[in-house]
């Protein structure tokens, strides 16, 4: 039996793997799961898979749960806060880990299994944004095999040769593999075509409808700025050892091709499928087999067309002050995923204006010194100075938004 920790098990990625499991429990065992602090989520959970250990972020919540589980009579054993992440992504009992949980907070329970040797199913893109140098050594010393959960970045891993096919084991240049650079695909989100007037009245519940995937409310508002699509850039740089000049982003509204690879001799290679995360996951947790995800065929005789174009960094600057941040490096793009986070809750909190997130963004680039990067303590302390930052900026800028109004 392969046993799975599920670091994120009550969000979109979190429910799809579990999912895909359920579909080959012959095979895969929810051993571990873990929350935030959604308990009614999380109990449900662990009265339906039966995991040996559950996990929520605060004691609070953690308490609540062991009652509950308790009362129920689950032999679910229940931790709490980082360290309960972090024992469950390296417990010896574990084969896998889906690295699930948004934000900074999934970044030392990730590390752990890196260096616990797991095999990590890579959904946390702030993981190598804020520590890609730090995570990757990490990987490299636990050797741990490291599968890339994003859809783009599982599609290039797909359709990359096979001795450069393991992103931890990416040792080799993109040119001594025959690559010429590899190309992101975007769907634009749901502003693709508005115009910069037209995206300073945009609200919340638009930004919330993307016109492909199913995502939480934060990955789909990055996706409507192109935040996303910077992020994975950087995601990418990481994983293929991939200058930002090898990097390309298309966009493709029909999110059919989910990433290319164009190598020296003219040749390009696509992943094609619906636009479901369960393909990736299944990928990824058969590697180098193949399972049923429960995805839907992809029925080529009812696309009517593919269609691509250049993304747009002046309506959506987010990109390239992603690409900005990557070339400055050190802790750079810790300060942007940090600022980010901060902006896009600000922006669902109906604080500030759409068009403020990059605004943001680009003051904190511009105002906080990036440094070095030398340890992860480092980088929690200038993740939390950006916040800091960001904050203040934040209310300041709602404060000159009420005077004017």
């Amino acid at each position: 039996m392969h046993n799975v920790t599920i670091l994120g098990s009550t969000g979109t990625i979190g429910k799809q793997t579990l999912d895909v499991i359920a579909r080959h429990s012959k095979l895969y065992k929810a051993y571990a799961l873990a929350a935030n602090n959604n308990v009614p989520a999380l109990f449900e959970q662990c009265v339906q898979y039966k995991p040996s250990y559950a996990v929520m972020l605060s004691e609070k919540s953690a308490y609540e749960l062991r009652q509950q589980l308790k009362a129920y009579g689950s032999k679910t054993q229940v931790l709490a806060g980082i360290s309960g992440l972090e024992q469950i992504a390296s417990d010896e009992n574990v084969h896998s880990v889906m690295a699930a949980i948004v934000g900074a907070a999934g970044l030392k329970p990730a590390m752990a299994a890196a260096y616990a040797g797991k095999r990590i199913l890579l959904a946390n893109k702030e993981t190598l944004v804020m520590a890609g140098n730090l995570f990757m050594q990490a990987v490299k010393v636990g050797g741990a095999t490291l599968l890339p959960i994003d859809s783009e970045h599982n599609a290039i891993f797909q359709v990359m040769p096979r001795n450069n096919a393991m992103p931890a084991q990416a040792l080799q240049q993109l040119e001594d593999c025959g690559i010429k650079k590899i190309i992101l695909t975007a769907s634009g989100g749901p502003f693709r075509s508005y115009s910069l007037a037209q995206l300073e009245n945009v609200t919340v519940e638009l930004a919330l409808k993307h016109p492909n995937w199913v995502m939480g409310k934060k990955i789909t508002i990055d996706s409507a700025s192109l935040m996303n699509k910077g992020l994975e850039v950087i995601e990418a740089h990481w994983l293929f050892n991939a200058k930002p000049s090898q990097i390309a982003v298309v966009v493709h509204p029909q999110s059919i091709i989910h990433s290319m690879v164009e190598y020296v001799d003219g040749s390009v290679l696509a992943q094609l499928g619906n636009p479901d995360m369960r393909t990736p996951i299944a990928y990824a947790l058969a590697y180098p087999n193949r399972i049923d995800s429960g995805v839907a065929s992809l029925n080529l005789l009812q696309m009517a067309k593919l269609e691509f174009e250049a993304p747009d960094t002046k309506r959506f600057p987010c990109l390239q002050l992603a690409y900005d941040a990557l070339q400055i490096g050190g802790t750079a793009p810790a300060i942007l995923n940090a600022v980010n986070e901060v902006a896009v809750a600000a922006f669902l909190n109906k604080q500030i204006h759409f068009l403020d997130i990059p605004k943001m963004i680009a003051n904190a680039l511009n105002s906080l010194p990036a440094e070095p990067v030398v340890s992860l303590e480092q980088l929690i302390e200038v993740d939390v100075s950006a916040r800091r930052f960001a904050g203040a900026n934040s209310l300041l800028s709602n404060i000159k938004s009420a005077v004017n109004a």
